[in-house]
């Protein structure tokens, strides 16, 4: 735990009925991050966060707040706030008595308890609503209200828990947008809750990838995407060709009937790997120039791709590429050395 860290889980072990959720989990999380737990559902990360905000106390382990243990600590006495998925607004409160909530709840002044409200409304674009009634809102607005609510306490980390999901998806990219400005604007913590992989790599500044009640890896955007560590990583991060290799020695790769140079080595000679090739990163060239060639199954429009399906040697390969080809069509595939990707196998890949 370093100086910068503000929340700290240390061998957690949640269990329900004797099935494991947690099963010693272990996470660092910095200040005025945004870190977002993603993974698919039943994964652990929305318990994760029930372990930090105090509405779940764990089997065993400890959490840690600015270096001190809060694990005994009920919510109400930890500096986080959370938001939920469903809003939870008061409907017979209109919303400047909701984001008020809290503050008349701590018998705040009522002069800086204005301040304070409208303070968080003109954050959220809200200034002006202050009298309507909730239900008449839209979505995106009562996500607002709830997230100025929240926000009003000051906490020191605020809790999502994929506050985004009941939301259509243009509403979603926006508040996207929204939730990011907001968080770096207050120069707080945010942690944050989704199994939208999107959503989790255009928010981030790190991403915590969870299966199974494991910690699958932990890195920024970039590197979750570029780099990732496993199979389940880089099938469950965006679109992935994953294929059984063999490493032959450093920089030189077995896979689909032939050999590939790459920029991996330090694997032990002849290790059996797995090889990711992203769909983006497969030029698309005439069947005699590709260093594989395969027959084109099916091509289906995505807007800003054609996502291209070919069949090479029994293996069916995923290519994203804004030229269309003809179904039978045989074409060439080349891929660079930087765009393979060298990966242990793992026996089990929820550990």
């Amino acid at each position: 735990m370093d100086n910068n860290t503000i929340v700290a889980l240390k061998d957690i072990v949640v269990d329900f009925d004797g099935e494991a959720v947690l099963t010693g989990l272990s996470l660092d999380i910095h200040d005025k991050e945004f870190v977002t737990l993603l993974g698919p559902s039943g994964c652990g990360k929305t318990t994760t966060l029930r372990v930090i905000g105090g509405f779940l106390e764990p089997k065993s382990g400890s959490v840690f707040f600015n270096g001190k243990d809060i694990t005994r600590l009920p919510p109400y006495k930890r500096q986080v706030n959370t938001v939920f998925q469903k809003y939870a607004l008061f409907p017979h409160l209109n919303v400047y008595e909701n984001v008020a909530f809290g503050l008349r709840l701590r018998k705040v002044e009522e002069k800086e308890l204005k301040a304070r409200v409208l303070e968080m409304l003109e954050l959220v674009g809200l200034r002006g609503f202050e009298r309507r009634d909730p239900t008449t809102l839209s979505g995106g607005q009562q996500q607002r209200v709830a997230i100025a609510r929240a926000l009003v306490n000051h906490p020191k980390v605020l809790l999502l828990d994929e506050p985004l999901g009941a939301l259509d998806l243009k509403l979603r990219k926006e508040m996207q947008t929204e939730l990011k400005r907001i968080q770096q604007s207050l120069d707080i913590t945010f942690i944050y809750v989704t199994h939208d992989q999107e959503e989790a790599l255009t928010m981030s500044d790190t991403v915590v990838v969870m299966n199974g009640g494991y910690i699958q890896q932990i890195g920024s955007p970039v590197d979750i995407y570029n780099e990732p560590q496993n199979a389940f990583v880089a099938d469950f991060i965006g679109e992935s060709n994953i294929l059984s290799g063999v490493m032959e020695r450093d920089f030189s790769v077995e896979f689909a009937g032939r050999q590939f140079t790459c920029v991996d080595k330090g694997f032990a000679p002849r290790a059996l790997v797995d090889v990711v090739v992203r769909p983006e990163d497969i030029q698309v060239v005439p069947a005699i120039q590709g260093q594989l060639s395969g027959v084109v199954k099916s091509v289906i429009f995505k807007g800003v791709h054609y996502e291209i399906l070919v069949e090479q040697a029994g293996t069916e390969w995923k290519i994203h590429s804004t030229q269309a080809q003809q179904p039978g069509e045989i074409i060439g595939m080349n891929i660079g050395p930087d765009e393979i990707h060298i990966m242990h196998k793992m026996e089990d890949q929820a550990r």
